[in-house]
């Protein structure tokens, strides 16, 4: 799994073109202040782990970059282009919906991109050392 990190003093998104055909249908954006962004890749050898594993790793990681920036708000944003490989939609999706759970039974404001679309994008991102982070989990 591969996973890029940013701290958004604001970032908001709206659905631009499914590109997954049993995608639910959405036309709903969404903004977010003072969050967690993170663009996160399932790889194809994850699927050799349980789902359970998959998100624990991932949420420990995202949990450590929100205290690190100092805030409770984390989206995840399935971003299939960190890496040549991937993991199953369905593996992906889970993996995702399973951490957005975890992290907020965890005390965090946690929420999902629209899976499986394209999306246009406005990040309003600062310059400091941990605004940014690349893991390879």
């Amino acid at each position: 799994m591969k996973v890029l990190v940013m701290y958004a003093d604001e970032f908001s998104y709206q659905p631009a073109e499914k590109n997954l055909e049993e995608a639910e249908e959405r036309t709903d954006g969404a903004f977010y202040s003072d969050s967690i962004i993170a663009f996160i890749q399932v790889e194809e050898s994850d699927e050799q782990y349980d789902v359970k594993s998959r998100e624990k790793k991932l949420v420990n990681h995202l949990k450590w970059s929100a205290r690190k920036n100092g805030c409770k708000n984390i989206v995840l944003h399935s971003f299939a282009h960190l890496s040549n490989s991937k993991a199953s939609a369905g593996f992906t999706h889970e993996v995702l919906n399973e951490a957005q759970k975890r992290l907020q039974n965890g005390g965090y404001k946690a929420a999902q991109t629209p899976f499986g679309y394209f999306l246009d994008l406005n990040i309003k991102a600062p310059g400091h050392s941990l605004a940014r982070i690349w893991a390879e989990l």
